[in-house]
């Protein structure tokens, strides 16, 4: 593929020769083969050049100005064109030709072709052997990091869930424990205080017992008292006749 860059050696007009200057020149920086092929000395050049623009691509006036860009038959573009790729670093997407490895546009293609397709192929040695390298889409090695990282917190969430339950069940054993032994208890002080209110009633027992019976043993010493008194008396009586 030979590209063709239609100028005008002869042209007067400063702004044309600055353009044409300009194309040239970043197609040499980029070593770019091409042909230059003049129209001011060549009518028949003038002529293909005229023809094979498109219609849409001509100006106003229908006649277009140099320098006119061609891969082989296939138009390129103008000047205007030519800078727009140069300034998207698409200049060889411009002019049809695939970029050389290394290059931003290679780079730029490979980036898109990834984000597209998910895969790219590269050369991988300088024998000219091709190895297709089949590199991960970054969405997918994004997604297989989050589930990772799901999969870890999941992990985690259940080794906490274990262990919250592990400590909720020893703290119901041991509230059931309290609550057992509290039960234990309170029969036990229930027995107790029915046992002292038992000796406390058989003690009020005994006292008031020993009460009625000390109270007998004073009425019966009394009687005894006046019986005696009683004798006494009948005696002194019967010895006074």
């Amino acid at each position: 593929m030979v590209i063709k860059v239609f100028l005008a050696s002869s042209s007067g007009s400063t702004a044309i020769k600055k353009k044409q200057q300009d194309v040239v020149g970043f197609l040499e920086a980029l070593k770019v083969d091409y042909t230059q092929l003049d129209i001011a000395c060549n009518e028949d050049n003038r002529m293909w050049m005229r023809q094979n623009v498109p219609e849409d691509r001509k100006p106003t006036n229908g006649i277009p100005l140099p320098p006119q860009i061609f891969n082989e038959e296939s138009y390129c573009g103008d000047y205007d064109t030519f800078f727009d790729a140069k300034e998207d670093n698409s200049v060889y997407s411009f002019l049809g030709l695939p970029p050389p490895p290394g290059s931003k546009e290679a780079e730029k293609a490979d980036k898109a072709d990834i984000v597209e397709n998910g895969t790219h192929a590269e050369e991988t040695n300088t024998v000219g052997n091709l190895d297709d390298l089949i590199e991960v889409p970054v969405e997918e090695r994004n997604g297989n990091t989050h589930r990772e990282e799901e999969k870890l917190q999941q992990v985690a969430d259940e080794e906490e869930e274990a262990q919250d339950g592990e400590e909720e069940e020893i703290t119901e054993e041991e509230t059931a424990d309290k609550e057992e032994t509290a039960e234990d208890e309170t029969p036990m002080e229930e027995e107790e205080a029915v046992e002292e209110a038992d000796e406390q009633a058989h003690a009020e027992e005994e006292e008031g017992q020993e009460e009625e019976d000390l109270q007998s043993e004073e009425e019966e010493e009394a009687e005894v008292q006046e019986d005696e008194e009683e004798d006494l008396e009948e005696t002194q009586e019967e010895e006074a006749e």
